[in-house]
């Protein structure tokens, strides 16, 4: 079977490489029928796209592999992000714009739309359409008058176009956002940047093979392997947990990008820090050798984070101390390992002097650092000692952090809860999805469903928005505990996002019947069998909690 695999592999790449022979013209009409032929490439026209089909809600673009294959100095679209992130902030002329905009969508065409916009008096420059943009990324259509509205005005930079295309592809627009593509590569602009995003987008939306053909496509545009984008690309796949496909293709690929110790170490990457299996990563070591190529300090570092992920301290120090060996200079991330592992393993003391060490031999703690002591001391109860650690660090003048405040989070009451998200606002560090995420299922196991549902009151005023795993546990949490009319309720906000739900609370109702049937059936029997109901007193008692549980 696994040879019948490969020769399938390998059946697969000599089909991708016969498309490349084609000529880039050639491709660049197929774009959207080689990525999928069952999508019919869009009319590139607002008025078309305009009037689909609701936006998919977005979030903020992790762009750093564009930094990856290009340098963090690039001037691509990932070091505008960060200046967005800083100064996002409204202002008054881009303020009177989006209100123009929210009115433009109900315009018949968008040429009318965008004859709207240049009624406001306006004028358009290339931060300020890539700042609509951004500010509009969840509503691709919108988002997608403006660019239209810049392209008009001669407005548009690769900021602006990558942007773009990856709120087309957020949203599954696959088909438009080749058709911008398309446009752009006529036009003889730089789409390296853009076809990385729909890499991206591709492998977040569990579309490995359409990831793989489009890249597959870029290196026909690029006329010359790159080994930096073909870096990226690996890492894209291992980052969204397709680490098998990533292997498969750095081994059929290995005529074109011959195997090296950086394209094992984005596989090994994968391996420790993603999926985190010790076993797959061990093999994965073991071909690095067969292939006679060193392991450098980066396959060691990742390494020892994965025995430290699965709690095997004997390995991490042995490893820490092979890699000093063969002149291999230990970095802040071995040293988190081990900081983490000795936590785990009881040895709190031990990982408090490596904190000590480090500072010796020149490398600085950070607050991360003693996170990876509070947060195990957290989950294991420890809380006497987790405080210790946090009196420690503020000592030496770190600050909490999020990841700090959410370890505290799991072992105090209702009341102290709410103190502690109160605070959190106060210091501007907001809380995220994932806090409240925790919550819900720390109170939902500790039995406190209406602390929960305060919890779920709390996201809003909190500024967080629900997302599907939010909707989930709380849906999860209050069948659970047999509030079958409450679930129902939420579930109903959920059912185009979740359906699977539904068969949850089907058998859910079904239970709650079955279990009341089979409390009173008890009650029944011990009667008849002569046991009376005094003797089953304490036994009706238990069945009424029951009852209560299930209602």
């Amino acid at each position: 079977m696994a040879l019948l695999a490969g020769v399938i592999r390998n059946l697969r790449f000599c089909r991708h490489i016969t498309l490349l022979t084609a000529s880039p013209h050639v491709l660049l009409s197929l774009l959207p029928k080689f990525i999928s032929s069952a999508t019919h490439r869009a009319s590139f026209t607002v008025s078309r796209e305009f009037h689909q089909a609701s936006c998919v809600r977005g979030q903020i673009p992790d762009l750093s592999f564009l930094d990856y294959a290009f340098g963090p100095n690039s001037g691509g679209v990932g070091c505008f992000l960060e200046e967005v992130r800083r100064h996002g902030d409204v202002n008054p002329c881009d303020r009177e714009v989006l209100e123009r905009i929210q009115k433009a969508k109900d315009f018949a065409s968008g040429d009318e739309a965008v004859t709207f916009l240049d009624d406001s008096g306006i004028k358009p420059s290339e931060d300020r359409i890539f700042f609509l943009i951004w500010v509009l990324r969840e509503e691709w259509k919108l988002a997608f008058l403006v660019y239209k509205w810049g392209e008009k005005w001669d407005c548009l930079v690769e900021k602006s176009w990558c942007l773009m295309i990856w709120i087309l592809a957020n949203s599954l627009k696959f088909s438009t956002a080749w058709s911008l593509i398309h446009e752009l590569s006529t036009d003889s602009k730089d789409i390296q940047q853009a076809m990385l995003i729909m890499i991206e987008r591709y492998a977040a939306a569990n579309e490995t093979d359409k990831a793989i053909r489009t890249f597959n496509l870029m290196q026909k545009f690029k006329f010359t392997p790159d080994l930096k984008t073909y870096f990226a690309f690996l890492s894209i796949l291992c980052k969204h947990g397709n680490v098998e496909e990533a292997e498969d293709f750095m081994y059929l690929n290995k005529k074109f990008f011959p195997l090296e110790v950086g394209s094992f170490n984005i596989i090994l990457n994968g391996w420790c820090n993603i999926t985190i299996d010790i076993y797959e990563a061990k093999r994965v070591w073991r071909e690095m050798l067969k292939c006679c190529i060193e392991p450098d300090g980066t396959s060691y570092t990742h390494l020892i984070s994965c025995y430290s992920n699965v709690g095997n301290l004997f390995e991490s120090l042995r490893l820490h101390d092979e890699m000093k060996k063969r002149g291999w200079t230990p970095g802040m991330e071995v040293y988190h390992s081990l900081v983490r592992v000795l936590t785990r393993e009881n040895c709190l003391s031990e990982a408090v002097k490596i904190v000590d060490r480090v500072k010796e031999i020149g490398l600085e703690p950070n607050s991360a650092t003693y996170d990876l002591m509070i947060s195990p001391l957290c989950e294991a109860a420890k809380f006497k000692d987790a405080k210790i650690v946090l009196a420690r660090m503020i000592r030496n003048g770190y600050d909490p952090t999020l990841d700090t405040y959410n370890a505290f989070l799991q072992g105090e009451n209702f009341e102290r809860t709410l103190g502690i998200l109160k605070h959190m606002r106060e210091v501007d560090l907001s809380s995220t999805p994932e806090t409240f995420y925790l919550l819900l299922n720390k109170f939902f196991g500790l039995g406190e469903a209406e602390n929960a549902l305060k919890i779920w009151s709390q996201m809003k005023m909190h500024g967080v928005r629900p997302n599907e795993e939010h909707y989930h546990t709380l849906v999860q949490g209050l069948i659970r505990r047999g509030l079958i009319p409450k679930a129902k309720e939420f579930y109903s906000e959920i059912k185009s996002v979740d359906p699977s739900l539904a068969k949850l609370i089907e058998n859910s109702a079904a239970l709650n019947d079955s279990a009341k049937k089979e409390v009173l059936m008890n009650v029944v029997r011990h009667v008849r069998t002569g046991g009376g109901l005094r003797r089953w007193k304490s036994k009706v008692v238990k069945g009424e909690k029951l009852q209560k549980a299930l209602r």
